[in-house]
């Protein structure tokens, strides 16, 4: 494989040499001014003119740029900007879902609107130059596209044409999202290019790329486009976010919800809501590492030693090396070091816990897999029918052609062999490295467009398999790439990280963009991927992970058991992965707040405090569900300064009270960081801790900061998804009255 193989073939798409001039390879047609309207019952189309009409021949100077505008749901606005429309489209598409709506298009002498719900597009009539403004219920201008927004882009060099446009920033205004990126967590300043690729966290390279951002002003934008678009954030042009993609045709959605939480429930609504996952998903996850020497002795050593130091363990994870080397994959258990596999899965599972094994869509040449893929067409092939193949990853390995039925069903079929033998989930590893290149895909599509929504495809094939086989309710990955709607097969990790503090930060970056772009549930590999974190690194990145929605211990090239660190470390992992399960009644109401509204569980501070500027840039903390503040301890010499909105927070495992609006700057040890709980808040915390899954009934809930007169509802979910309990308490002297929904009785602590 050759990088050309995988790279985005086409330069970078900025059009412009300053303000007024265009670059020279580039031949521009801009929507300049209104021409007319074609209204219907449920579309607005609008003719723009691609040059001044002062007169009937000026119609036949240039080119046009047609607008259609529908509402696929409620305060949602889809915008279909077209160049030439005769283009062939045998590109993917997202999975879209959409709702009855009655838009409202009005007409004036000045202007048109196309209004959906509380959200207005109004483009003028003026000659004097086009724009199309988005309006909030308020009439508000939310933002625009104006003078050399629409267009279309011919490079006269290579022949090919780009369609972008471009909206306006307002003063203070700041873009966050468009996937897993590492880079600053405020996107404005940055170029991004939606192209998946296996990169590791220390790169602009990004294995989940997501054509969607949100700003602070209470709305989004969804491009709907598989292929590589090209965001320019207040780069090219500083005063707009320009997007811009390979075609005749740009597709975008403006999505008002008036504040971030409402945004991710539109967008999510859209796109697809992520799943509630099973309870025992929560707790913690320990790998046998990549690299490592592994069998089934060293294994047992693992989780016989995370028993007898009391640290509790939900899932064990079988990482590559499960199948002997060249012939990743053929599902075939290694007989030197796995010559009992089904007897060792049913030793585990008597222990209490959950399996998870290892996969990729590639197929080694030494797989008895590749010759039946190959004679039977499973395999992705050129334009000459040969089977493309490469030696980078797996010797001679050959990619599954995920949109092949037959091919899928095929694939599924060989892994259910282990899915009845014992393992409960699986890790769907890679996905990012498709190649694009005189490539043919069996149902046609284009393989540029095919790059990125490859892991939809292969990601929802597993996702649906595990449904099959375990249940509805039961089914989780832990993914690497993604794209728009993978949030729907959750639940995704954070890549090959290193072992050092920058690392821990940047991934931190990445989760919170990860929370703007859809993603409800989200991990990492606690301590790094490469190498090995000195002990005050894996201590701190323990509390991080283990506050985080999924907790997995994972590396490279050694282990990731706590005695081989320090002791300390065993008495970290087991206070932290212990205060977990206790906070189960509350993590799990938190997931399914993500199942059904597409809140994120874990929360840039922005997303749960939008009026406070303060709370805008901040990307070393984030909110872990409603109502606890999360700071990780980022530095060797136990120092972490963090933010606390207005309002009281008592600390969780101290119990001290602060007043908040202000910076804070503390030291803290290797069993403590700040976690605090936000004022007015009914905690239940379980009274398990040795599981993330019990009855979440079973719980004392913690009343903090609650004044007299102070009235609270809670709901308490129970592990199938269902309301176990609702619980209203009301302050009255001082003391709380309970009152359950369903009649049980709860112990509580007054804070």
């Amino acid at each position: 494989m050759n990088k050309e193989d995988v790279a985005p073939p086409r330069i970078i798409m900025k059009f412009t040499l300053g303000y007024w001039l265009t670059r020279p390879n580039f031949t521009m047609t801009s929507a300049v001014e209104y021409a007319r309207a074609y209204k219907s019952a449920n579309s607005l189309h609008v003719l723009a003119s691609g040059v001044p009409v002062h007169n009937r021949g000026d119609l036949l100077a240039g080119g046009t740029i047609d607008v259609e505008m529908t509402a696929p749901r409620a305060n949602i606005i889809r915008l279909e900007i077209t160049h030439f429309a005769g283009r062939v489209d045998h590109a993917p598409h997202f999975q879209i879902y959409k709702e009855e709506t009655s838009p409202i298009i009005t007409e004036d002498e000045d202007s048109l609107t196309f209004t959906s719900g509380k959200l207005t597009a109004r483009i003028a009539k003026a000659s004097s130059g086009w724009c199309v403004e988005f309006l909030n219920e308020k009439g508000e201008i939310l933002t625009s596209s104006g003078y050399h927004g629409m267009q279309r882009a011919l490079d006269r060099d290579t022949g090919k044409s780009y369609m972008s446009d471009s909206l306006m920033l307002d003063v203070g205004e700041y873009v966050y999202g468009l996937g897993e990126h590492f880079t600053a967590y405020v996107k404005n300043g940055q170029s991004v290019d939606m192209w998946n690729a296996d990169g590791g966290t220390a790169s602009e390279l990004a294995y989940k790329n997501i054509p969607f951002y949100m700003t602070n002003r209470g709305y989004g934008v969804f491009v709907e486009d598989t292929g590589d678009v090209r965001f320019e954030v207040a780069s090219e042009k500083v005063e707009r976010v320009q997007f811009s993609t390979e075609g005749e045709k740009l597709v975008y959605h403006v999505i008002y919800g008036g504040n971030p939480k409402d945004t991710l429930n539109l967008y999510t609504a859209l796109t697809g809501r992520p799943p509630l996952l099973p309870a025992w998903s929560f707790g913690l996850w320990l790998s046998t590492s990549f690299t490592t020497n592994y069998d089934e002795a060293t294994t047992s050593s693992f989780i016989n030693g995370m028993e007898e130091r009391g640290i509790p363990l939900s899932v064990f994870h079988f990482d590559c090396y499960w199948m002997r080397g060249y012939n990743w994959c053929d599902f075939i258990w290694d007989p030197d070091t796995f010559p009992d596999p089904e007897g060792m899965l049913k030793r585990y599972h008597e222990k209490g816990l959950h399996l998870c094994c290892w996969i990729n869509p590639y197929i080694g040449q030494q797989s008895y897999l590749f010759k039946e893929g190959m004679e039977k067409g499973y395999l992705l092939c050129t334009e000459d029918g040969s089977v493309w193949q490469t030696d980078l990853w797996q010797a001679g390995m050959g990619i599954l052609d995920v949109t092949n039925p037959e091919a899928r069903k095929w694939y599924c079929d060989k892994l259910r062999t282990i899915l009845r033998m014992g393992i409960d989930c699986i890790k769907t590893d890679f996905g990012e490295r498709i190649p694009v290149r005189q490539i043919r895909y069996y149902d046609g599509s284009d393989a540029l467009h095919m790059h990125n929504f490859y892991t939809f495809l292969y990601n929802k094939m597993i996702f649906d398999l595990l449904k099959e086989e375990r249940g509805e309710g039961e089914a989780i990955l832990f993914a690497r790439s993604g794209t728009a709607g993978s949030q729907q097969f959750p639940v995704h990790w954070g890549g090959d990280n290193s072992s050092s503090y920058v690392s821990m930060a940047e991934t931190l970056r990445a989760g919170l963009s990860m929370s703007h772009s859809g993603f409800g549930f989200w991990s990492h590999d606690i301590s790094g991927f490469e190498s090995t974190a000195p002990a005050d690194v894996y201590k701190r990145w323990v509390q991080f992970g283990l506050l985080s929605s999924h907790s997995r211990l994972h590396g490279s090239s050694s282990y990731r058991v706590p005695w081989l660190f320090d002791e300390e470390s065993v008495d970290v992992v087991r206070r932290f992965s212990r205060l977990k399960n206790q906070l189960m009644p509350y993590l799990y109401e938190a997931a399914l707040q993500a199942h059904e509204c597409g809140t994120p569980m874990m929360r840039p501070m922005m997303l749960e405090f939008p009026e406070d500027p303060a709370c805008d840039t901040l990307d070393r903390q984030y909110m872990l569900g409603d109502n606890l503040l999360v700071a990780p301890v980022f530095r060797k010499d136990c120092k972490v300064t963090y933010y606390l909105p207005e309002g009281q927070w008592t600390h969780l495992l101290d119990g001290r009270i602060l007043t908040g609006g202000k910076w804070i700057t503390e030291i803290y040890d290797f069993l403590s960081l700040p976690l605090f709980v936000r004022e007015g808040t009914i905690l239940p915390l379980g009274n398990t801790d040795d599981k993330p899954d019990y009855d979440y009934t079973n719980c004392t809930l913690h009343l903090y900061q609650m004044a007299d007169g102070d009235e609270r509802m809670i709901r308490i979910a129970a592990t199938d998804g269902t309301i176990a309990d609702k619980i209203q308490v009301v302050m009255k002297n001082g003391h709380p009255e309970i009152r359950s929904e369903a009649g049980f009785h709860y112990d509580f602590q007054i804070h």
